[in-house]
C-alpha cells in the first residue's frame, strides 16, 4: 500500500502504475486539504476571485452571482468534455488520475476532500475514465482531457471497468460510489493543470529505461556476433570524453561482455607485430553503429535522467490557477497550468527515442546484408536462398517504422497555435507532445523486437549460443523461448508481437 502524504518520487510512481501497488491517503494530506478547502470559503465572500465567481478564459469580466457559481463549475466540465481521436490507454489514464491527485493534495486549490478520496478509488479499483488523446494545447493545463476526467467525477461520461465502456453511472452503482460534491472550484481546479501530459510522460520514461537497456544488450550482441575489438568500449578511452552517459554505457557494456568468448583484444591480433598484409581481411575498426554505442547512447541515458527528475518535479508541484495559500492567506492569480516544462522534456525524450530506432534499424541493416557483415546469409535467412525469405520480410517494417518516428520528431513546443480569443496566444502542446511521445516509443519497441529476433537467428547461423557472455546468454534464451529457431518461412507478426510485449515487462 503506497502511502500518499507530501512527495511522490518516480520509483512511487512507477509501483502504482505498472505494479499495480494500492494507494492510501495519510492524515497529514486530509488536513492540508481540508484546511484549504475551509480557508478559501471564507476568504471568497465578497471578493472577485477568477472561476470562483468570474467566467472563464476571456469570459473572466464578467461576474457570476452566488446562486449560479455551482452550477458554474458543471458548465465548465460539460462544455470542455469535447475530446476526440482515440482513447487514451488504461496505463496513461491512471498515471493522469495519479498525478492530479498529487498535486490538488498538496492543499493549494481549495478542493473538498471527495475530490481526492473518489480519485483514490478510481486508481485503486482499475476503474479507466474515457479520455481522449486529442484536445488540449497545454496552456490553461490539460484542459480538455481533464474535463473527461472531472466528468467522470460528477457522475457522468463513460469508463472503461473489467475490459468493457460502460456508463459511469452504472459502474459507480456497482461499486458503491458516489459522484464528488462540487462547493466552490472543484470543476476549474481538476481541469487547469499538467497532470495528463505529465502521467503520460511519466510512463514514457520509464518505458524509454527499457528500450535504453535492451537498445544496450542487442548492441553487446552484435560486438560478440561480428567478434569486434574490445577497446572501444575500454574506460581508458570513454572517460577522456567527460560526459557521464557516455562512461556509465561503456561501463555498462563491459560489464555485460565480461565473460564473452566472442569479442577480441587487439592488442592480441593489431598491435602482436605478426600481421604483415598490405589489405587486411579483418576489419580494423566496426562501423559507426557498432563502434559508437556509448557515444549515441550516451546522451540518451542523460537525457532521460534530465527528463524523469523534471517531470518528478511537475508532479510535486503546484499546477493550478489561482493557487490557494493558507500561510499568507492570500489567493493568487497566474500561470502554473502552463504546460512548457512538460513539453520541451517530451520533445526531447521524443528525439531520443527516434534516435534508438535508429540504431536498431541500422543495426538490423547490418546484420541483414552479407555484402557488409561478410558472415551471414543475406537477411540472416537460415533455409534455401531463393527459395526462402528469413527476416527478409519484417525489415520493411523495421524501415518504414523508422522513418514514422523520425517524422513525428517534429517538435509540438514550438507548434504554439494562439486561440481561446487569443487569451490562451502562447500555448505548449504539451499532451500533444507527450501523446505523440508515447507513439514512437511504441513504434520503438516494434523495431527493437525485429532487431532482437534477427540477433537470435544470427546467434544460430553462426552456432555462437555457447560463446556468449552470460547477460546475451539470457536475453538469447529469453527471446528463443518465444520465437523457435526457423529456416522455413513463417508468419511474423504474431513473433514480433510477443517480443514487444516481453520488452515491455
Amino acid at each position: 500500500m503506497k502511502v500518499i502524504r507530501d512527495y511522490l518520487t518516480i520509483n512511487d510512481f512507477a509501483s502504482v502504475i505498472f505494479n499495480n501497488e494500492a494507494i492510501t491517503l495519510d492524515d497529514l494530506l486530509v488536513n492540508r486539504v481540508e484546511k484549504s478547502f475551509n480557508f478559501l470559503k471564507s476568504f471568497s465572500a465578497n471578493k472577485v476571485i477568477y472561476g470562483v465567481n468570474t467566467g472563464f478564459g476571456p469570459m473572466a469580466q464578467y461576474r457570476i452571482q452566488p446562486e449560479d457559481q455551482l452550477q458554474l463549475q458543471y458548465n465548465l466540465i460539460r462544455s470542455h468534455s469535447s475530446g476526440t481521436g482515440n482513447p487514451l490507454s488504461p496505463i496513461h489514464v491512471k498515471a493522469a488520475i495519479l498525478a492530479r491527485l498529487n498535486t490538488l493534495a498538496l492543499g493549494k486549490s481549495g478542493v473538498n476532500m471527495t475530490v481526492i478520496s473518489l480519485m483514490k478509488e478510481l486508481i485503486n479499483r482499475d476503474i479507466t475514465p474515457l479520455i481522449f488523446a486529442h484536445g488540449g494545447v497545454g496552456a490553461s493545463g490539460d484542459l480538455v482531457q481533464l474535463a473527461h476526467l472531472a466528468l467522470i467525477l460528477i457522475g457522468e461520461g463513460e469508463v472503461f471497468y473489467k475490459g468493457e465502456r460502460r456508463s459511469t453511472q452504472e459502474v459507480f452503482k456497482m461499486e458503491g460510489l458516489q459522484p464528488i460534491d462540487v462547493k466552490i472550484r472543484e470543476g476549474l481546479a481538476l481541469m487547469n493543470g499538467t497532470s495528463v501530459m505529465t502521467g503520460i510522460g511519466i510512463v514514457n520514461a520509464l518505458l524509454t529505461d527499457k528500450l535504453v537497456d535492451f537498445s544496450l544488450q542487442a548492441s553487446c550482441m552484435i560486438n560478440e556476433i561480428v567478434q569486434a575489438y574490445d577497446d572501444h568500449l575500454s574506460q581508458e578511452l570513454n572517460n577522456t570524453k567527460l560526459h557521464n552517459g557516455q562512461q556509465v554505457v561503456a561501463e555498462k557494456m563491459r560489464n555485460h561482455l565480461k565473460n564473452s568468448q566472442l569479442t577480441r583484444n587487439r592488442q592480441e591480433h593489431l598491435y602482436s607485430g605478426e600481421n604483415t598484409e598490405e589489405i587486411f581481411k579483418e576489419k580494423v575498426q566496426e562501423y559507426y553503429s557498432i563502434r559508437c554505442v556509448p557515444q549515441i547512447l550516451g546522451p540518451i541515458y542523460d537525457t532521460v535522467l534530465s527528463v524523469k527528475d523534471i517531470l518528478e518535479k511537475e508532479i510535486n508541484s503546484v499546477n493550478d490557477n489561482p493557487v490557494i495559500d493558507v500561510e499568507t492567506e492570500q489567493v493568487y492569480h497566474g500561470g502554473n497550468f502552463h504546460g512548457d516544462y512538460v513539453s520541451l522534456e517530451m520533445d526531447k525524450l521524443k528525439l531520443v527515442v527516434t534516435k534508438i530506432s535508429m540504431l536498431a534499424e541500422r543495426q538490423l541493416n547490418y546484420l541483414l546484408n552479407s555484402k557488409i557483415n561478410e558472415i551471414l546469409p543475406p537477411f540472416v535467412n537460415l533455409g534455401k536462398l531463393g527459395f526462402n525469405f528469413g527476416m527478409q520480410g519484417v525489415q520493411f517494417t523495421a524501415t518504414s517504422t523508422t522513418a514514422e518516428n523520425q517524422a513525428l520528431s517534429t517538435s509540438m513546443y514550438i507548434h504554439s497555435i494562439p486561440n481561446n480569443n487569443d487569451n490562451q496566444d502562447i500555448v505548449s502542446m504539451g499532451t500533444n507532445a507527450a501523446v505523440m511521445c508515447s507513439n514512437v516509443i511504441e513504434n520503438t519497441f516494434e523495431v527493437l523486437a525485429i532487431e532482437l529476433i534477427t540477433i537470435i537467428q544470427a546467434i544460430d547461423a553462426l552456432n555462437y549460443q555457447d560463446k556468449l557472455s552470460s547477460p546475451s546468454k539470457k536475453l538469447y534464451n529469453e527471446i528463443r523461448n518465444i520465437v523457435p529457431v526457423f529456416a522455413e518461412d513463417i508468419v511474423m507478426y504474431p513473433y514480433v508481437k510477443k517480443v514487444n510485449e516481453f520488452l515491455k515487462k
